[in-house]
C-alpha cells in the first residue's frame, strides 16, 4: 500500500540505524551517517514535513531497528463500536496509542480506554495484527504494527481526555470521519466481523 519511495527510505534508515549502533570503524559511522542523511532526503522531498523535524524523529532511533507497535482497544456496546475524536487532527479513533515500556498489551488497551474515553474495560481478546504499510494510511516514517484488542466495558462513564475532544459509539453504516493514520475504514470493518462472528480467526497480515 505504502509508496515505493517510503519503502526504500524506511529501508536506508534501518540499515543507517543498524550500522551507527554497531559499527566500530570511524568512517563505516560516517559512511552510514551519510546513509541516513539520504534517507532524510528522500522523506523531505516527498512530504511536506520541515527536513529538522524529519531528522529529530530518525536521530532519536537507536540500538537495532524494529517496528513500533500501536495498540487500539476495540470496544462495543451492543453493536456500536467505541470511538474517540482525536484533538490532533479531528479524525476519529479507536482508543490506543503506542506500547508503553512495562505494561502489557492488554494492559495498554485498557489505559488507554481509560485515559481517552473514561471507560473501565477488560481486555479480552485479539482480533488482528496489522502492518500499516499494508493499509491505506498516510505516508509515515517509521514502520508499525497495529494490533487491535477486544476489551469488555466494566465500568466508568463515557468523557474525553486530554488528547480527545469527544466520545461515541457508532454503528458500522454510521461511523465518523477517520482518522487515517491511527485505522482505516477497512481495518474497523474486521473489528464488526468479530462482532458478528467471534469464532473467526486473527486477521494477520
Amino acid at each position: 500500500m505504502e509508496p515505493k519511495w517510503l519503502e526504500w527510505a524506511k529501508q536506508l534508515q534501518a540499515i543507517a540505524q543498524a550500522g551507527l549502533t554497531y559499527s566500530k570503524d570511524v568512517y563505516d559511522l560516517e559512511r552510514f551517517e551519510l546513509l541516513r542523511e539520504v534517507s532524510l532526503e528522500i522523506v523531505a522531498h516527498h512530504t511536506e514535513v520541515d527536513r529538522r523535524t524529519i531528522k529529530d524523529l530518525f536521530a532519536h532511533e537507536t540500538g537495532y531497528p524494529t517496528p513500533k507497535v500501536d495498540i487500539r482497544a476495540v470496544v462495543f456496546k451492543e453493536e456500536k463500536l467505541l470511538m474517540v475524536q482525536e484533538t490532533s487532527d479531528g479524525g476519529w479513533a479507536l482508543p490506543g496509542g503506542w506500547g508503553d515500556i512495562g505494561l502489557t498489551p492488554k494492559e495498554v488497551a485498557e489505559k488507554e480506554v481509560k485515559e481517552e474515553a473514561g471507560l473501565d474495560v477488560k481486555a479480552t481478546k485479539l482480533l488482528a495484527v496489522f502492518d500499516k504499510a499494508c493499509h491505506p494510511h498516510p505516508p509515515s516514517p517509521y514502520h508499525v504494527y497495529k494490533l487491535f484488542i477486544q476489551c469488555e466495558i466494566t465500568g466508568g462513564v463515557p468523557k474525553k481526555g486530554i488528547e480527545t475532544s469527544a466520545v461515541g459509539f457508532f454503528a458500522q453504516d454510521e461511523l465518523p470521519s477517520l482518522s487515517v493514520a491511527r485505522n482505516t475504514q477497512s481495518q474497523l470493518d474486521i473489528a464488526f466481523k468479530h462482532r458478528l462472528n467471534p469464532d473467526i480467526p486473527v486477521y494477520l497480515d
